[in-house]
């Protein structure tokens, strides 16, 4: 073999590394281009990707899902929903404290859980990353509705469910249900009324 031929495959085997390397990149949602999840349906600008969970789910969505760690069940047992702004369409950040309120969802069981913006659970030891169904009867009985705040610190005596967002810089809820109705499988945007995120305050706010 010729040292011409030589460079020829080691230039096409370093060619072929990088976009190999590439292309693993972005289907992984590691670059910031590419396919994201969300979009398929949005109701109040909790998004989902409605195709999570079904057979019909592409390479390119299983490899999100792997990435994000939603761990994503078929959708008869879980669908996801998430929310990166508040009602008036800011950024959800650590710097400020939201209401979420919400009531009765058509699901068996559901959980509000918070994630930074790398997708990961804040380092924080607070031990109040996300608001489930049980803490919601616990905190408000059998009635439909109830709340919580996200905030970066207690409140002292305040009896407010809370959600820590310490050390999660912009921040991001994810909504699972849990066996959801047929219904909302069916039917997601005329079915579902999402939680509400209101800011409440923010670090410099003048009173």
């Amino acid at each position: 073999m010729t040292m011409k031929s030589i460079l020829i495959w080691m230039s096409a085997g370093v060619i072929g590394a990088i976009l190999g390397t590439i292309s693993a990149l972005l289907i992984a949602g590691l670059l910031p281009i590419g396919p994201k999840l969300g979009g398929a349906v949005a109701i109040n600008n909790w998004t989902s990707d409605w195709s999570i969970g079904s057979e019909a789910a592409n390479p390119y969505v299983r490899a999100r899902v792997a990435r994000h760690g939603l761990l994503a069940l078929a959708k008869e047992e879980a669908v996801y929903f998430t929310r990166t702004t508040d009602d008036d369409g800011e950024p959800l950040r650590e710097a400020c404290a939201y209401r979420v309120k919400g009531a009765t969802f058509p699901a068996e069981w559901w959980s509000i859980t918070l994630y930074d913006g790398d997708s990961r659970l804040p380092m924080n030891d607070d031990e109040r990353l996300s608001f489930d169904w049980t803490q919601a009867n616990m905190a408000f009985g059998d009635g439909n509705e109830w709340l919580f705040d996200v905030r970066s610190a207690g409140l002292g005596d305040d009896t407010t469910p809370w959600v820590s967002s310490k050390n999660a810089g912009e921040f991001d809820l994810m909504l699972r249900l849990y066996r959801p109705s047929s219904e909302l499988i069916a039917e997601p945007e005329s079915t579902l009324t999402p939680p509400s995120i209101r800011r409440l305050s923010c670090d410099g706010d003048v009173s």
